[in-house]
């Protein structure tokens, strides 16, 4: 089942190629800032009913060198079959571009990393055929963020460190000085940080300590549940009941029907849209204001 911490542990390298800056570092390439980087389709089927797709893949044109595709799979636990897939899709891949394919793997969790770093060989006996070597983003090879002006310089990096680092002792630690790096933010900067970093942390302890951190409105991942999606929505919400309180009340004004101060904040004061919905349908016929409330 695909969550949406895997998603974000593959998809911001999308959006955000510069995450790659320790693999660009550890390979000896210039960083990813100085390359062509293209989003490729992530389809590797070749026939039906046979179906597999990577999860994320680049085309790096660096500016010295030549030019390779980088496939990012996330991984939060052991699986065995998964050298089996990995090992296709870097033949796949190969073989349909033509150009070498380097392998990333993204891991919480050091355990899963130490297992995804293979080799995953297929091997008769003392013979190898094929050795598929991912290159493991995780744990050991992350850096933690200790330096507040690192999260205004380098957001991207700075969130997927937390994100690999959620499973950590120091997970609270780390989210607590993202979040006040990230108070030197604009509005909208800080909204789209925030939220890529609480669904990366779906299903993780430490999810629920970053919405007590977060402070702001409005939603970059509609329909996931983020904390800003509730308060945008909670507005919104709030908005049409503040509305609807106010046709009540001019409907009656100009029918010219008193309304007591009780009465007044009594509409005022509810959220509930269904009930002022069948107050305002009953305002249109009411005699007076009390008539909004019995069912006479």
């Amino acid at each position: 089942m695909v969550t949406s911490t895997h998603e974000t542990s593959h998809r911001i390298f999308q959006d955000h190629p510069e995450v790659l800056t320790p693999v660009f570092e550890a390979l000896g390439l210039p960083p990813p800032a100085k390359a062509t980087i293209e989003v490729l389709s992530p389809d590797a089927t070749e026939l039906k009913p046979l179906e597999r797709r990577v999860d994320t893949v680049l085309k790096v044109e660096p500016s010295e060198g030549d030019g390779f595709l980088i496939a990012v799979e996330a991984q939060t636990a052991p699986a065995p079959d998964k050298g089996f897939s990995w090992s296709y899709y870097v033949a796949h891949l190969h073989a349909k571009y033509g150009v070498p394919v380097l392998l990333v793997a993204v891991c919480k969790n050091r355990p899963t990393a130490s297992w995804a770093a293979g080799p995953f060989e297929c091997r008769v006996r003392t013979w190898t055929t094929q050795s598929t070597r991912p290159f493991v983003l995780g744990p050991n090879n992350v850096p933690e963020i200790t330096d507040e002006s690192v999260v205004a310089r380098q957001p991207a990096l700075a969130t997927f460190s937390a994100i690999v680092h959620s499973e950590s002792a120091n997970a609270a630690a780390i989210l607590e000085l993202l979040a006040r790096g990230m108070r030197s933010f604009d509005k909208p900067t800080a909204k789209y940080w925030c939220e890529w970093l609480e669904v990366g942390l779906e299903n993780t302890p430490v999810r629920e300590t970053w919405r007590e951190l977060e402070k702001m409105v409005a939603t970059y991942f509609p329909g996931r549940g983020t904390l800003f999606e509730e308060t945008y929505l909670e507005g919104k919400a709030e908005g049409k009941a503040e509305g609807k309180a106010e046709s009540i009340l001019s409907v009656l004004d100009k029918r010219g029907i008193p309304v007591p101060e009780a009465t007044r904040d009594r509409i005022t004061t509810c959220t509930d849209l269904d009930t002022l919905t069948l107050w305002f349908d009953r305002s249109l016929t009411a005699t007076t204001a009390e008539d909004l409330f019995t069912d006479a």
